[in-house]
């Protein structure tokens, strides 16, 4: 005896694949604590674009908070060293990325 259908045709079937993917890829956003993506692909030009810049400072702004935590928790010796020496001018090349993001938003 055949598996009863759970869905009536295959364009339903293919839409609930596509939302069951959806759901498991904001969970694992979720469980690793990241913001949802945006729903920008439906929103015209100039607001799409400044909605992605602000999910782009969010996430450069997220990253500086962790390489700063992560810095702070080194040893003093290891931040005087050539290593934390390189890791910080790294950490100020993103802070001036995320300060560029942040005077296009006033600018706009």
């Amino acid at each position: 005896m055949s598996t009863p259908r759970k869905h009536p045709n295959a364009a339903a079937c293919q839409a609930a694949y596509r939302k069951r993917q959806q759901e498991a890829r904001r969970q694992e956003l979720t469980r690793k604590g990241l913001p949802p993506l945006p729903m920008v692909p439906t929103i015209p030009g100039e607001a799409r674009w400044k909605k992605m810049l602000a999910e782009a400072g969010a996430l450069l702004s997220m990253v500086v908070d962790e390489r700063e935590a992560y810095f702070d928790d080194r040893s003093d010796e290891w931040q005087e060293s050539d290593k934390g020496d390189a890791f910080q001018e790294r950490s100020d090349a993103i802070t001036n990325i995320l300060d560029g993001l942040d005077d296009l938003a006033l600018s706009s």
